[in-house]
Protein backbone atom coordinates (compact mmCIF):
# COMPACT_ATOMS: atom_id res chain seq x y z
CA UNK A 1 0.00 0.00 0.00
CA UNK A 2 1.35 3.42 -0.80
CA UNK A 3 3.14 5.64 1.70
CA UNK A 4 1.18 9.10 2.30
CA UNK A 5 2.17 12.15 3.62
CA UNK A 6 -0.48 14.78 4.49
CA UNK A 7 1.03 18.21 4.51
CA UNK A 8 -0.96 20.44 6.96
CA UNK A 9 -0.94 23.12 9.13
CA UNK A 10 1.77 25.96 7.80
CA UNK A 11 1.85 29.55 8.84
CA UNK A 12 -0.88 30.82 6.44
CA UNK A 13 -3.75 32.76 8.40
CA UNK A 14 -5.75 29.27 7.71
CA UNK A 15 -3.18 27.12 10.06
CA UNK A 16 -6.23 25.82 11.86
CA UNK A 17 -8.50 25.07 9.56
CA UNK A 18 -5.47 22.87 7.48
CA UNK A 19 -4.98 21.46 10.38
CA UNK A 20 -8.21 20.02 10.69
CA UNK A 21 -8.28 19.08 7.04
CA UNK A 22 -5.34 17.46 7.29
CA UNK A 23 -6.11 15.40 10.38
CA UNK A 24 -9.51 14.24 8.98
CA UNK A 25 -7.84 13.41 5.72
CA UNK A 26 -5.06 11.03 7.70
CA UNK A 27 -7.99 9.66 9.82
CA UNK A 28 -9.67 8.56 6.38
CA UNK A 29 -6.41 7.24 4.64
CA UNK A 30 -5.38 5.11 7.71
CA UNK A 31 -8.71 3.67 7.88
CA UNK A 32 -8.45 2.24 4.36
CA UNK A 33 -5.33 1.26 4.70
CA UNK A 34 -2.66 3.36 3.43
CA UNK A 35 0.50 3.76 4.84
CA UNK A 36 0.23 7.79 6.54
CA UNK A 37 2.92 10.42 8.17
CA UNK A 38 1.65 14.00 8.60
CA UNK A 39 3.89 17.09 8.32
CA UNK A 40 3.25 19.97 9.49
CA UNK A 41 4.72 22.35 7.11
CA UNK A 42 7.98 24.51 8.54
CA UNK A 43 10.99 26.41 6.67
CA UNK A 44 12.17 22.71 7.01
CA UNK A 45 10.07 20.70 4.64
CA UNK A 46 12.72 20.09 2.17
CA UNK A 47 14.84 17.76 4.62
CA UNK A 48 11.69 16.11 6.24
CA UNK A 49 10.20 15.13 2.55
CA UNK A 50 13.62 13.78 1.81
CA UNK A 51 13.44 11.83 4.74
CA UNK A 52 9.69 10.36 4.43
CA UNK A 53 10.42 9.69 1.14
CA UNK A 54 6.23 9.15 0.10
CA UNK A 55 4.73 8.03 -2.42
CA UNK A 56 2.48 10.69 -2.93
CA UNK A 57 1.81 13.93 -0.97
CA UNK A 58 -2.00 14.87 -0.24
CA UNK A 59 -1.59 18.46 -0.16
CA UNK A 60 -4.31 19.69 2.96
CA UNK A 61 -2.51 23.40 3.62
CA UNK A 62 -4.72 26.58 3.04
CA UNK A 63 -3.47 29.85 1.73
CA UNK A 64 -0.87 31.59 0.98
CA UNK A 65 2.54 29.45 -0.15
CA UNK A 66 -0.02 26.01 0.26
CA UNK A 67 -2.04 26.61 -2.06
CA UNK A 68 -0.58 29.22 -4.79
CA UNK A 69 1.94 27.63 -6.64
CA UNK A 70 5.05 27.49 -4.10
CA UNK A 71 4.60 24.39 -2.54
CA UNK A 72 3.48 22.69 -5.60
CA UNK A 73 6.56 23.66 -7.32
CA UNK A 74 8.52 22.31 -4.57
CA UNK A 75 7.28 19.18 -5.10
CA UNK A 76 7.64 18.97 -8.52
CA UNK A 77 11.46 19.75 -8.16
CA UNK A 78 11.33 16.88 -5.51
CA UNK A 79 9.43 14.62 -7.36
CA UNK A 80 6.27 13.47 -5.12
CA UNK A 81 3.75 12.99 -6.87
CA UNK A 82 0.99 15.40 -5.00
CA UNK A 83 -2.62 15.98 -5.24
CA UNK A 84 -5.02 18.96 -6.14
CA UNK A 85 -4.13 21.69 -8.70
CA UNK A 86 -0.43 22.21 -10.04
CA UNK A 87 1.64 25.71 -10.20
CA UNK A 88 0.10 27.56 -12.45
CA UNK A 89 -3.55 26.66 -11.70
CA UNK A 90 -2.98 26.73 -7.79
CA UNK A 91 -1.51 30.22 -8.56
CA UNK A 92 -4.06 31.79 -10.98
CA UNK A 93 -6.75 30.94 -8.57
CA UNK A 94 -5.20 32.11 -5.49
CA UNK A 95 -5.16 35.49 -7.16
CA UNK A 96 -8.72 36.74 -7.41
CA UNK A 97 -8.13 39.15 -9.90
CA UNK A 98 -6.42 37.08 -12.24
CA UNK A 99 -8.79 34.01 -11.55
CA UNK A 100 -11.79 36.62 -13.02
CA UNK A 101 -10.00 37.54 -15.73
CA UNK A 102 -9.99 33.97 -17.07
CA UNK A 103 -13.61 33.12 -16.01
CA UNK A 104 -14.62 36.10 -17.50
CA UNK A 105 -12.61 34.94 -20.63
CA UNK A 106 -14.40 32.08 -20.94
CA UNK A 107 -17.71 33.26 -20.54
CA UNK A 108 -18.56 32.94 -16.78
CA UNK A 109 -20.20 35.93 -15.11
CA UNK A 110 -18.25 37.67 -12.78
CA UNK A 111 -18.84 41.30 -11.00
CA UNK A 112 -17.31 44.22 -12.09
CA UNK A 113 -14.41 45.50 -10.08
CA UNK A 114 -10.69 47.04 -9.84
CA UNK A 115 -7.70 45.85 -7.99
CA UNK A 116 -6.36 49.07 -4.91
CA UNK A 117 -4.22 49.40 -2.30
CA UNK A 118 -5.34 49.17 0.85
CA UNK A 119 -4.21 52.35 1.87
CA UNK A 120 -5.87 54.48 -0.72
CA UNK A 121 -8.88 52.09 0.09
CA UNK A 122 -9.10 53.56 3.29
CA UNK A 123 -8.41 57.25 2.20
CA UNK A 124 -11.23 57.12 -0.15
CA UNK A 125 -14.14 55.14 -1.35
CA UNK A 126 -12.31 52.90 -4.56
CA UNK A 127 -16.26 52.58 -6.53
CA UNK A 128 -19.68 53.67 -5.51
CA UNK A 129 -21.18 51.21 -2.52
CA UNK A 130 -22.35 49.09 -1.90
CA UNK A 131 -18.83 46.98 -2.72
CA UNK A 132 -16.77 44.18 -1.50
CA UNK A 133 -13.42 44.58 -0.87
CA UNK A 134 -11.00 41.15 -0.63
CA UNK A 135 -7.59 40.73 -0.46
CA UNK A 136 -6.45 39.29 -3.48
CA UNK A 137 -4.60 36.04 -2.09
CA UNK A 138 -6.54 34.90 0.93
CA UNK A 139 -9.38 32.21 1.36
CA UNK A 140 -11.42 31.68 4.10
CA UNK A 141 -13.20 35.60 3.55
CA UNK A 142 -10.21 36.47 6.04
CA UNK A 143 -10.32 40.12 5.58
CA UNK A 144 -13.16 40.39 3.71
CA UNK A 145 -14.85 43.67 3.68
CA UNK A 146 -18.39 44.74 2.79
CA UNK A 147 -19.12 48.61 2.41
CA UNK A 148 -23.00 49.53 1.85
CA UNK A 149 -22.69 53.36 2.42
CA UNK A 150 -19.96 55.96 0.82
CA UNK A 151 -21.49 58.65 2.95
CA UNK A 152 -19.13 57.16 5.80
CA UNK A 153 -15.76 56.83 6.14
CA UNK A 154 -14.25 53.88 4.13
CA UNK A 155 -13.00 51.42 6.70
CA UNK A 156 -10.17 52.35 8.41
CA UNK A 157 -9.41 48.55 9.75
CA UNK A 158 -7.39 48.48 6.63
CA UNK A 159 -4.64 50.68 8.04
CA UNK A 160 -4.76 48.98 11.34
CA UNK A 161 -1.31 47.82 12.82
CA UNK A 162 -3.22 44.42 13.38
CA UNK A 163 -3.59 44.81 9.37
CA UNK A 164 -1.97 41.18 8.01
CA UNK A 165 -4.06 40.16 4.95
CA UNK A 166 -1.59 42.09 2.78
CA UNK A 167 -1.64 45.41 0.75
CA UNK A 168 -3.21 44.73 -2.51
CA UNK A 169 -7.46 44.57 -2.27
CA UNK A 170 -9.68 43.47 -5.05
CA UNK A 171 -12.95 46.21 -5.08
CA UNK A 172 -15.92 44.50 -6.56
CA UNK A 173 -19.77 45.88 -7.10
CA UNK A 174 -21.22 43.90 -4.28
CA UNK A 175 -23.98 41.60 -5.94
CA UNK A 176 -27.08 40.69 -3.20
CA UNK A 177 -28.79 37.45 -3.08
CA UNK A 178 -28.07 34.07 -2.05
CA UNK A 179 -24.33 32.38 -1.73
CA UNK A 180 -23.98 28.80 -3.75
CA UNK A 181 -21.05 26.81 -4.11
CA UNK A 182 -20.75 23.59 -6.52
CA UNK A 183 -17.89 21.29 -6.63
CA UNK A 184 -16.39 20.05 -9.05
CA UNK A 185 -14.24 16.35 -9.16
CA UNK A 186 -12.22 16.15 -12.55
CA UNK A 187 -15.39 16.20 -15.08
CA UNK A 188 -17.93 15.95 -12.83
CA UNK A 189 -20.11 18.64 -11.57
CA UNK A 190 -21.34 18.07 -7.94
CA UNK A 191 -24.52 19.18 -6.47
CA UNK A 192 -24.78 22.87 -5.09
CA UNK A 193 -24.76 24.25 -1.71
CA UNK A 194 -26.65 27.24 -0.58
CA UNK A 195 -24.95 28.44 2.59
CA UNK A 196 -27.38 30.56 5.13
CA UNK A 197 -25.48 32.40 8.27
CA UNK A 198 -26.81 32.01 11.29
CA UNK A 199 -25.09 34.82 12.78
CA UNK A 200 -26.94 38.11 12.54
CA UNK A 201 -24.48 40.34 12.65
CA UNK A 202 -23.05 38.40 9.05
CA UNK A 203 -26.22 39.65 7.10
CA UNK A 204 -26.26 42.81 8.80
CA UNK A 205 -23.09 44.51 7.31
CA UNK A 206 -21.97 47.42 9.38
CA UNK A 207 -22.39 50.63 7.32
CA UNK A 208 -19.54 52.62 9.50
CA UNK A 209 -16.98 49.57 9.72
CA UNK A 210 -17.99 47.59 6.74
CA UNK A 211 -16.93 44.01 8.71
CA UNK A 212 -17.40 41.06 7.44
CA UNK A 213 -17.29 37.98 9.83
CA UNK A 214 -18.24 35.23 7.44
CA UNK A 215 -14.84 33.15 8.92
CA UNK A 216 -16.88 32.78 11.75
CA UNK A 217 -19.55 31.92 10.22
CA UNK A 218 -18.27 29.26 8.69
CA UNK A 219 -15.94 27.52 11.03
CA UNK A 220 -17.82 28.51 14.41
CA UNK A 221 -20.46 25.63 15.47
CA UNK A 222 -23.76 26.43 14.09
CA UNK A 223 -22.52 29.16 12.37
CA UNK A 224 -23.52 28.33 9.15
CA UNK A 225 -26.70 26.29 7.69
CA UNK A 226 -26.19 24.27 4.18
CA UNK A 227 -28.79 23.53 1.92
CA UNK A 228 -28.39 20.39 -0.58
CA UNK A 229 -28.74 20.57 -3.04
CA UNK A 230 -29.79 24.00 -3.15
CA UNK A 231 -33.58 25.04 -3.49
CA UNK A 232 -33.37 27.32 -6.51
CA UNK A 233 -34.75 27.10 -10.47
CA UNK A 234 -33.72 24.06 -11.96
CA UNK A 235 -32.25 26.09 -15.37
CA UNK A 236 -30.14 28.32 -12.80
CA UNK A 237 -28.87 25.16 -10.99
CA UNK A 238 -27.34 23.65 -14.42
CA UNK A 239 -26.12 26.39 -15.15
CA UNK A 240 -24.31 27.27 -12.40
CA UNK A 241 -22.96 23.60 -12.19
CA UNK A 242 -21.83 23.76 -15.69
CA UNK A 243 -20.20 27.23 -14.81
CA UNK A 244 -17.93 25.36 -12.10
CA UNK A 245 -16.94 22.93 -14.78
CA UNK A 246 -15.56 25.53 -17.22
CA UNK A 247 -13.87 27.59 -14.59
CA UNK A 248 -12.30 24.62 -13.03
CA UNK A 249 -11.09 23.66 -17.11
CA UNK A 250 -10.56 27.44 -17.96
CA UNK A 251 -7.82 27.74 -15.10
CA UNK A 252 -6.42 24.42 -15.88
CA UNK A 253 -7.26 22.78 -12.27
CA UNK A 254 -6.82 19.08 -11.40
CA UNK A 255 -8.44 17.05 -8.29
CA UNK A 256 -11.15 19.07 -6.93
CA UNK A 257 -11.85 22.24 -6.49
CA UNK A 258 -14.93 23.92 -5.63
CA UNK A 259 -16.22 27.62 -7.15
CA UNK A 260 -18.40 30.04 -5.01
CA UNK A 261 -21.54 32.00 -7.00
CA UNK A 262 -23.64 34.56 -6.05
CA UNK A 263 -27.46 34.14 -7.10
CA UNK A 264 -29.74 37.21 -6.87
CA UNK A 265 -33.08 35.98 -7.44
CA UNK A 266 -35.21 37.22 -4.43
CA UNK A 267 -38.35 38.90 -5.38
CA UNK A 268 -36.59 42.33 -5.74
CA UNK A 269 -33.44 40.75 -7.34
CA UNK A 270 -31.97 41.11 -10.65
CA UNK A 271 -31.50 37.21 -11.38
CA UNK A 272 -27.99 37.69 -12.08
CA UNK A 273 -25.35 35.04 -11.16
CA UNK A 274 -21.82 35.59 -10.92
CA UNK A 275 -18.82 33.85 -9.86
CA UNK A 276 -17.01 34.96 -7.06
CA UNK A 277 -13.72 32.50 -6.47
CA UNK A 278 -12.30 29.12 -7.16
CA UNK A 279 -10.75 27.21 -4.59
CA UNK A 280 -8.40 24.82 -5.37
CA UNK A 281 -8.15 22.92 -2.11
CA UNK A 282 -11.45 23.35 -0.11
CA UNK A 283 -11.94 22.53 3.19
CA UNK A 284 -11.41 18.67 3.91
CA UNK A 285 -12.97 17.88 7.22
CA UNK A 286 -16.01 15.58 7.09
CA UNK A 287 -18.57 18.11 7.38
CA UNK A 288 -17.14 20.51 5.20
CA UNK A 289 -18.84 21.81 2.05
CA UNK A 290 -17.31 19.29 -0.79
CA UNK A 291 -17.51 15.85 1.19
CA UNK A 292 -20.69 17.27 1.79
CA UNK A 293 -21.33 17.30 -1.69
CA UNK A 294 -19.62 14.09 -2.85
CA UNK A 295 -21.59 11.85 0.25
CA UNK A 296 -24.92 13.81 -1.62
CA UNK A 297 -23.14 12.03 -4.82
CA UNK A 298 -22.69 8.58 -2.51
CA UNK A 299 -19.33 8.97 -2.21
CA UNK A 300 -17.92 8.39 1.57
CA UNK A 301 -15.29 10.58 2.65
CA UNK A 302 -12.40 7.76 2.52
CA UNK A 303 -13.92 7.10 -0.97
CA UNK A 304 -13.32 10.72 -1.55
CA UNK A 305 -9.77 10.67 -0.18
CA UNK A 306 -8.81 7.47 -2.03
CA UNK A 307 -10.14 8.76 -5.14
CA UNK A 308 -7.68 11.84 -4.75
CA UNK A 309 -4.42 10.06 -4.04
CA UNK A 310 -5.24 7.76 -6.62
CA UNK A 311 -5.74 10.79 -8.95
CA UNK A 312 -1.79 12.20 -7.83
CA UNK A 313 0.79 12.82 -9.88
CA UNK A 314 3.19 15.12 -11.27
CA UNK A 315 3.37 17.76 -13.76
CA UNK A 316 -0.33 19.06 -13.30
Amino acid sequence: MKHVVVLFGGASSERDVSLKSGQACAGALKEIGYTVSTLDVTENVVEALQSLRPDVVFNALHGPMGEDGRIQGLLEYLKFPYTHSGVLASALAMNKAKAKEIMQAAGIPVADGRLVDRRDAAREHPMSAPYVLKPVSEGSSLGVLIVRDDKVPPPQMLVAPEWRYGDIMLAERYVGGRELTCGVMHDRALDIIEIRSTFSHVADFSPTTGQFYDYQAKYSKGGSVHELPARIDPVAYRQIQQWALEAHGAIGCRGVTRTDFRYDDGPDGTGEIVALEINTQPGMTETSLVPEMAASAGISFPELVRWMIEDASLNR
